[in-house]
C-alpha cells in the first residue's frame, strides 16, 4: 500500500489547514473595511476613468496614459452604477481571488491538498497586500486562471464552447494588462500541442496553411500598436536605451522578485539587519535558487502538471524577465499556479529522507509565520486610521489621507496635501 503524506495529507492536518483557510478567508472580508489605498498606478487609473466619464484636455497625462482599458472599464461601470468605493473594490478582488483559486484548485484536484494549497496562497504578503489595492492585479488573475482552467477543461473533454470562452476570457485578460499575450502565446501553444499528430499531416497536406499562417503573424507584427504590442517593445527600449537600464540589472529585479514572495518577506523590510551590506546579494542568490528550483520542479521532475500551465508559466516568465521595472506584484497573477506547482511536489515529500523534509517543513512554518504577520499588520492598518495614514504607500500620501480624515496634517503642520488626490479620497473612500 503507498504510503500517505502524513504530513500534508493526513485528516488531522487537512482539518487543521481547513481551518487556517476559513480564519484567512474572514481576515480577507474584514480587510474591505479598508481606506481607500492609494498608489502610484491606482491614480492612474482613476484618472483615466475621470478623463473618459468627465472629460479632459487631449493633452493631458490622463488622455495619453498607455494603460490597458479593462480595469478603467471595471472602475468607469462602478462609478456610473453608483458603487465605486474602496469596500466594493476589496469584496471584488476577494471574489476574484477565491475564483481563480478555486478554478487552479480544479486543475490540480488530485495532485494537490487543497487546504494546503489555498494556505499557501492566502498567507502570501503579496496576495494580501495587493488584494486591497484597486489594482488591476486580481482582475487579471481571475480572467487568466479561468482561461486556463477553461483549456485545461478542452483537453479533457473536446467542446468548442469550452476553446471559445478560453480565448474570450484570454482577451478579456489582455485587455485588463498587456502581459496577457503570454497567456494568449500559451493557448495557442496549448491548441498545437493537443492536436500536433494531426497538425503535421494537415500541414504536409495543405502547404497553403502554413503561407496563411505566416501571412497572419506577420499581419500582427505590422498592427502591433493598434494591438497594444508595442507597449512592451516600446518601453523596453526606452528603459534599456534611456533609463540606463541594463539586462543583467533586469535578471537581478526579477530574482529578487522571486526571493521577495518565496521567502514571504520583502525586502525593504529586513534588508538593514544583514551585515555588510549583503541583505540584496542575499536576496538575489535565494531568488536564483528558488526560480531554478522551480524550473526542475515544472519541468524537469517528473509530474502530471497540464501542458497549457507548463507553456503559460514559460511564456509569462520570458516576458517577465525582460520587463525593465521591479516590482514583486508583477508574479501576483501566477502565483496560485507557482504554489499549485510546489502543493504538488511536496506530496513527493514523504518519499525523501529526513534531511529533506526536516528543512521543509521548517521553512513552510517561517513562511506561515510570517504571513500570519502580513495579514495580521495589513488588518490592523485596515481598522486603524492613524497608522494607516502612516504607513500606507510608505507614508509618501501621509498629508492627504490626514487632511481626508481631519481636516488637516496631524504631525507636519507645513505639510502639502494635493488636493487632487484629496478629492479622490473624499469620493471613493469607504
Amino acid at each position: 500500500m503507498e504510503k500517505r503524506n502524513v504530513y500534508f495529507a493526513g485528516q488531522t492536518h487537512t482539518l487543521i489547514f481547513k481551518i487556517l483557510t476559513a480564519t484567512l478567508v474572514i481576515f480577507y472580508l474584514v480587510n474591505c473595511c479598508t481606506p481607500l489605498r492609494l498608489h502610484v498606478d491606482m491614480l492612474r487609473y482613476f484618472a483615466i476613468k475621470d478623463c473618459i466619464e468627465l472629460g479632459c484636455p487631449p493633452d493631458s497625462d490622463a488622455a495619453k496614459d498607455y494603460m490597458p482599458v479593462g480595469y478603467t472599464a471595471l472602475l468607469l461601470a462602478f462609478s456610473k452604477m453608483g458603487i465605486l468605493k474602496s469596500y466594493t473594490i476589496v469584496l471584488l478582488n476577494c471574489l476574484y481571488l477565491f475564483g481563480g483559486l478555486w478554478m487552479v484548485r480544479k486543475i490540480f484536484t488530485s495532485s494537490i491538498n487543497p487546504f494546503f494549497f489555498l494556505v499557501l496562497v492566502l498567507l502570501n504578503w503579496t496576495i494580501i497586500k495587493f488584494v486591497t489595492h484597486p489594482l488591476s492585479e486580481m482582475q487579471y488573475l481571475f480572467f487568466s486562471t479561468a482561461s486556463v482552467y477553461l483549456f485545461y477543461r478542452y483537453t479533457q473533454t473536446p467542446n468548442f464552447l469550452l476553446l471559445l470562452s478560453a480565448f474570450a476570457l484570454g482577451a478579456l485578460a489582455f485587455l485588463t494588462r498587456s502581459v496577457g499575450i503570454a497567456l494568449f502565446a500559451a493557448l495557442i501553444t496549448g491548441l498545437l500541442w493537443q492536436y500536433r499528430k494531426e497538425l503535421i499531416v494537415l500541414v504536409r497536406k495543405n502547404k497553403i496553411l502554413v503561407v496563411v499562417v505566416v501571412l497572419a503573424m506577420i499581419g500582427v507584427m505590422a498592427f502591433s500598436k493598434q494591438l497594444g504590442l508595442d507597449h512592451y517593445t516600446g518601453v523596453f527600449s526606452k528603459a534599456t536605451k534611456g533609463g540606463g537600464v541594463t539586462f543583467s540589472t533586469i535578471l537581478k529585479w526579477h530574482f529578487t522578485e522571486w526571493a521577495e514572495f518565496c521567502l514571504n518577506i520583502t525586502i525593504v523590510k529586513v534588508e538593514g539587519y544583514f551585515p555588510f551590506s549583503s541583505g540584496r546579494p542575499f536576496f538575489l542568490v535565494a531568488g536564483i535558487l528558488f526560480f531554478a528550483g522551480f524550473v526542475y520542479l515544472l519541468f524537469i521532475r517528473k509530474n502530471n502538471i497540464p501542458f497549457i500551465v507548463k507553456a503559460y508559466l514559460l511564456f509569462y516568465s520570458l516576458l517577465m524577465f525582460n520587463w525593465p521595472f521591479y516590482d514583486p506584484r508583477f508574479w501576483v497573477p501566477v502565483l496560485p499556479f507557482v504554489a499549485a506547482v510546489v502543493a504538488e511536489s511536496v506530496r513527493s515529500a514523504q518519499k525523501a529522507g529526513k534531511l529533506v523534509r526536516a528543512p521543509l517543513i521548517a521553512f513552510l512554518m517561517v513562511y506561515f509565520t510570517l504571513g500570519a504577520v502580513s495579514i495580521g499588520y495589513i488588518t490592523y492598518t485596515s481598522l486603524n486610521r492613524r497608522v494607516f495614514a502612516r504607513t500606507q504607500a510608505n507614508g509618501v500620501y501621509k498629508n492627504e489621507y490626514e487632511t481626508f480624515f481631519y481636516g488637516k496634517p496631524q504631525s507636519d503642520s507645513t505639510g502639502h496635501a494635493d488636493p487632487n488626490i484629496v478629492d479622490i479620497l473624499r469620493r471613493y473612500d469607504r
